[in-house]
C-alpha cells in the first residue's frame, strides 16, 4: 500500500505531467460535466486539486476526504493561503458515515486502492450511503483489461506500470495483483503507486451489488489544444490501448 504521506509533495508534483492534465484531467472533468449548484465531495482529494478544480464549477458546497494526514495538510495549507471554502477531512473512504449528503461524489483514483473485492464493497456502500437520490460517482481507475505488453507504453509521457506476480506463477494478472505506477517527475525524481488490479467484472458487479443501478465505462478522450500541439499520434496510445478508464455511476 502507499504511504502518501511520505510522498505528498512529490504526488502534487506528478499533476504537472502532460499526461494528466490533457488526458486524465480533460476527460474526468467532461464526465463531470453541468454541476453548478450541486454538493460535491471529493474523495481520496490529495492536495485538493481536484477539489479546487469543482469548486470553481459553481457548486453549492464541496469539501475533500483523504485518508492521508500529508496530503490533507498541504490541501489545508492551501485553502488558509487563498481560502475558498473548501473544508477538507482526514477519513478513510470506507469509512465515511455521511448518509445521503451529496449529489456527486467525485474521486480521481481510489477504487484502484481496494486490494480485494470485500474492501471494494466497504468503499461502493460507503460512496452510496453519502449519495442523494439520482447522485452519481466519477472516477479514474487503472483499466482492468490492459495487458502487460502495453506498461511501458506511458513511458514517453514519464509513466510505465508493472505487475508485482511471485516468482514461479505464471505470468497472468489475478484478482488483487499489485500494478507499481512509476511516476517520473519534473524535477528528475520518480515516485510509485501502488493498485491492484481487480477485474471489469468484479469492479462493475461490486459497484452494482452495493448499490448504484447503473455503471458505465468511458474510454479516454483528448483535449484538443494537445492534439494540434503535439500532433495526434503522440496522444493516439491512449485511446488505442488506454491504461486507465473512467466510470460514472448512478444510483
Amino acid at each position: 500500500m502507499t504511504n502518501y504521506d511520505v510522498i505528498a509533495e512529490e504526488y502534487k508534483q506528478s499533476k504537472t505531467l502532460p499526461w494528466r492534465t490533457y488526458v486524465e484531467k480533460f476527460t474526468l472533468m467532461h464526465i463531470v460535466g453541468f454541476i453548478e449548484g450541486q454538493s460535491v465531495v471529493d474523495l481520496a482529494c490529495g492536495e485538493g486539486y481536484y477539489t479546487r478544480l469543482l469548486q470553481q464549477c459553481g457548486v453549492a458546497a464541496v469539501s475533500g476526504v483523504d485518508i492521508s494526514e500529508g496530503m490533507i495538510e498541504l490541501a489545508v495549507a492551501e485553502e488558509r493561503s487563498r481560502p475558498r471554502g473548501i473544508e477538507y477531512r482526514v477519513k478513510d473512504i470506507s469509512e465515511l458515515g455521511i448518509k445521503s449528503e451529496y449529489d456527486l461524489a467525485f474521486a480521481a483514483w481510489l477504487l484502484n486502492y481496494a486490494t480485494d473485492v470485500h474492501q471494494l464493497a466497504r468503499m461502493c456502500k460507503s460512496i452510496v450511503r453519502s449519495l442523494k437520490p439520482g447522485g452519481r460517482f466519477v472516477t479514474i481507475n487503472t483499466n482492468p483489461d490492459d495487458p502487460i505488453s502495453n506498461f511501458q507504453m506511458g513511458k514517453k509521457h514519464g509513466f510505465v506500470k508493472r505487475a508485482e506476480i511471485p516468482i514461479g506463477n505464471s505470468a497472468e494478472i489475478r484478482e488483487g495483483t499489485p500494478i507499481i505506477w512509476t511516476l517520473s517527475l519534473p524535477a528528475g525524481k520518480e515516485i510509485n503507486i501502488t493498485n491492484y488490479h481487480l477485474s471489469r467484472q468484479t469492479v462493475t458487479n461490486t459497484l452494482l451489488e452495493s448499490g448504484f443501478r447503473e455503471v458505465n465505462w468511458h474510454q479516454p478522450q483528448i483535449d484538443p489544444d494537445a492534439i494540434q500541439s503535439d500532433g495526434k499520434d503522440h496522444w493516439q496510445p491512449f485511446i488505442d490501448t488506454p491504461p486507465f478508464a473512467f466510470l460514472e455511476c448512478f444510483i
